[in-house]
């Protein structure tokens, strides 16, 4: 989930998507987007999967972020055409995608796609502009979040090896899982045998190896993006990324624990001080109290939160570090990151 990208001249984001026609002119200034009143100059705007978890979470952002646009079209499947649906001071009809081409994650591979996040590589699409062709890919979601706090350490000391363990909400699955989770723990709790129909195995009170396809190589098709994306987002082909991802009966939010190894050593009070200068990233780490990033931390807020920064003691000379990092999926880990790639255009 969280498959997006932006072609020109009709940009757009894909899977729960954006599209994206005509100019805009939202100013950028230090990370920061300038927030505009006036919409009439905006370009016109399409949301495709408007009636799932990330199409929903592509909405609240436009409306948080004063995301400026002219026009907008929602668009979802058959099922949900001719549904109406409010969003600020109108009603829209869905109407349904008719496009056959529209596979973000298929793109976000193919090299002359940037695949970008914003605070990590804006640099990446520096040759695209708004009426002049081309394509953006959104990371998935585990990628980015990942790489939020990793990217600062890796421009300071180097990343050569990074180990990724994931620990992935209902939400990456979309509206759906979502609900499911809900549903099963009910039935539960009430001692009757629980719903599967997203899932083969029961999610509620339970955990599982992700649910993507299992590759010869052992890995899944979600460890791989990881592996995969990392490599072209750093632009490091010689980096060695290993992940394991599992589901967790959470809502929302995505977990990741991260083991770093460096080309240059590292200290732990140095990595804190960076994190915390780290754009679209908070530092939740206290020791005394035990307290530490949680999935309901980081649910519905834009910052992915990191935590347990600590000195890997398997490394000597101070080489390693083990952190915990937590983001919301729905909303850093697709709509935002999509949203914030849209701002950097206009």
């Amino acid at each position: 989930m969280g498959a997006s990208a932006i072609a020109q001249p009709r940009q757009f984001f894909t899977g729960s998507s954006i599209f994206i026609t005509n100019g805009g002119n939202c100013r950028r200034r230090a990370n920061q987007c300038v927030r505009m009143a006036a919409k009439e100059d905006g370009p016109s705007l399409a949301v495709v999967g408007v009636t799932g978890a990330v199409g929903q979470e592509f909405l609240r952002v436009i409306t948080d972020r004063d995301f400026p646009y002219r026009s907008i079209k929602m668009l979802a499947s058959k099922r949900s055409a001719g549904k109406r649906i409010g969003f600020e001071d109108g009603e829209y009809v869905i109407e349904e995608l008719r496009t056959e081409s529209l596979t973000a994650s298929a793109f976000r591979m193919d090299e002359g796609v940037p695949l970008v996040i914003p605070e990590v590589n804006p640099d990446a699409m520096a040759h695209v502009r708004v009426g002049k062709g081309g394509l953006i890919a959104n990371p998935n979601c585990s990628t980015i979040i990942c790489l939020m706090a990793a990217t600062p350490l890796h421009r300071h000391a180097k990343v050569i090896r990074m180990v990724v363990s994931t620990y992935q909400a209902a939400s990456g699955a979309g509206a759906a899982a979502m609900e499911e989770l809900e549903l099963q723990t009910r039935e539960v709790l009430e001692r009757k045998p629980p719903t599967c129909n997203i899932f083969k195995t029961q999610y509620a009170f339970n955990l599982f190896s992700h649910n993507a396809p299992v590759g010869e190589n052992g890995y899944n098709e979600e460890e791989m993006k990881l592996v995969k994306e990392t490599k072209k987002i750093w632009n490091d082909s010689n980096v060695l990324v290993t992940a394991t991802c599992i589901r967790v009966p959470v809502m929302r939010a995505h977990a990741e624990s991260i083991n770093l190894q460096f080309e240059k050593p590292l200290d732990e009070d140095t990595a804190r001080d960076i994190l915390k200068k780290a754009a679209g990233v908070s530092i939740i780490d206290d020791r005394a109290s035990n307290r530490f990033p949680t999935p309901l931390d980081v649910s519905n807020k834009d910052d992915v939160a990191v935590g347990r920064i600590r000195q890997d003691l398997s490394q000597a000379g101070k080489h390693g570090l083990d952190i915990f990092v937590c983001g919301d999926q729905i909303r850093k880990g697709a709509a935002l990151n999509a949203i914030q790639i849209a701002e950097l255009l206009l």
